[in-house]
């Protein structure tokens, strides 16, 4: 009886067990079936994830300038009288990029002490059956010249040359782009045809009617592995809202003035021509590497700046008149491996004509001209140590001048701008 007790005790123990592991021995095998289930939808989450791929990278940054300078991290000077030092994040940048079938996605975030922004955001549909062509929709870099294009991660110098942090704030621009290139292996392959229709205002929301051409048509070839020669050419046809009836084009005795009512929500015409080309060999002391763009056009500018559009409000930020002018400008960079040491130099000379048609003491004393007529260069020099793949370190400084003309108050000298840069940089 005893025996038959414990029998029946241990039996409903068991059960209870069971039942409080969630484990029904009359639904064992449902939840079997549940648990198998849950197991394939997970497998199925893991397996979607296959095709996201996250990437970025960190650049902490020490800057020092004159006392004129503009840095790049923090804030700006306080004492017009002593040179200044800042520290900060420069960039801290992390892509996300989804690649499924024909079609992907990348989101590329900014974060920094002074926020969260975003970067790009865009969409590609590709043709990888019969091409290495592609549709891009979204805010990506515009199609235009070399640098532009060029990843701050791996670039020799801290910043873009001036010429295209003037004319293509934020590089970017929110926009639509066709890809046209043979496919891989194809003799036809070292060309390659980027052409797109773009808001042009930056990384800001479209803002007028009238859509922007980029193109780039380009070629890139390797030589015995040996030597890698690339060059371009790029055209840029766009237009700027004009606030104002007051319309400025150069003349002999400087700006003449349209004063037409009808000026006020026209457009004026924006056009730039560049060409680029890039050089590349290993010798026994490393690789060499020489780049070079240049840049011609038509931009349309304020009284003092000839920065192009980047605003978020067409009706407050275009009250100024509009001023329209003939550049020029571009750079030279040159970078030296030095042979199993992991160090490499480099040397850049960039250089911006904000008006070719006027120079020197013509500027402040001609109709209307004024500093943003003015022409401005800057030599750079550095070092960079590649630590290891991820990690480099990057010491560079740039002597900055600006044209002077003894009729233009503060510009009569040359002004105390000089910055150096020191950066470590991680990828990942």
């Amino acid at each position: 009886m005893k025996s038959r007790l414990q029998i029946l005790t241990s039996t409903l123990m068991l059960i209870a067990g069971l039942v409080f592991l969630g484990i029904n021995p009359a639904n064992a095998q449902n939840s079997d079936s549940l648990r198998i289930d849950e197991l394939e939808g997970r497998v199925k989450k893991i397996e979607g994830l296959k095709g996201l791929k996250v990437s970025g990278y960190i650049q902490g940054q020490y800057q020092y300038g004159d006392p004129e300078a503009s840095l790049n991290v923090g804030t700006g000077n306080l004492n017009k009288e002593e040179g200044y030092h800042r520290m900060g994040i420069r960039r801290g940048r992390i892509k996300f990029t989804y690649d499924k079938s024909i079609a992907s996605a990348v989101i590329q975030l900014d974060v920094t002490e002074k926020g969260v922004s975003f970067k790009d955001v865009y969409m590609q549909i590709k043709d990888p059956k019969f091409s290495a062509s592609y549709i891009k929709v979204g805010v990506f870099d515009r199609p235009f010249g070399y640098e532009i294009t060029y990843s701050s991660s791996t670039r020799e110098t801290p910043e873009r040359s001036q010429i295209f942090r003037t004319l293509f704030p934020n590089e970017r621009d929110l926009g639509v782009m066709v890809r046209l290139q043979p496919k891989k292996g194809s003799a036809w392959n070292v060309l390659r045809l980027d052409a797109g229709l773009f808001a042009g205002n930056g990384i800001k929301q479209d803002i007028k009617n009238r859509k922007d051409f980029i193109t780039r048509l380009s070629v890139e070839k390797k030589f015995h592995e040996m030597i890698k020669f690339g060059a371009g050419v790029s055209y840029y046809n766009g237009t700027v809202y004009q606030g104002t009836q007051n319309v400025y084009t150069f003349g002999d005795a400087g700006f003449i003035v349209d004063t037409s009512l009808t000026n006020i929500g026209n457009f004026a015409k924006r056009e730039y021509f560049g060409a680029d080309a890039q050089f590349r060999v290993m010798t026994v002391l490393g690789e060499t590497a020489i780049a070079g763009e240049y840049l011609m056009g038509t931009q349309p500018g304020s009284p003092t700046s000839t920065k192009s559009p980047n605003s978020a409000n067409i009706k407050d930020d275009y009250k100024h008149d509009t001023y329209i002018r003939n550049f020029t400008g571009g750079y030279v960079v040159i970078v030296q491996e030095m042979g199993i040491i992991p160090l490499s130099a480099v040397v850049k000379y960039d250089w911006y004509d904000q008006n070719s048609k006027v120079s020197g003491d013509e500027i402040g004393s001609l109709n209307n001209t004024s500093k943003g007529d003015l022409s401005f260069n800057t030599l750079g020099f550095g070092l960079i140590w590649k630590i290891n793949k991820d990690l480099r370190a990057t010491a560079y400084y740039e002597i900055l001048k600006n044209e002077l003309s003894q009729n233009l108050s503060g510009y009569d000298v040359d002004k105390k701008d000089n910055l150096f840069t020191l950066r470590l940089q991680y990828k990942f």
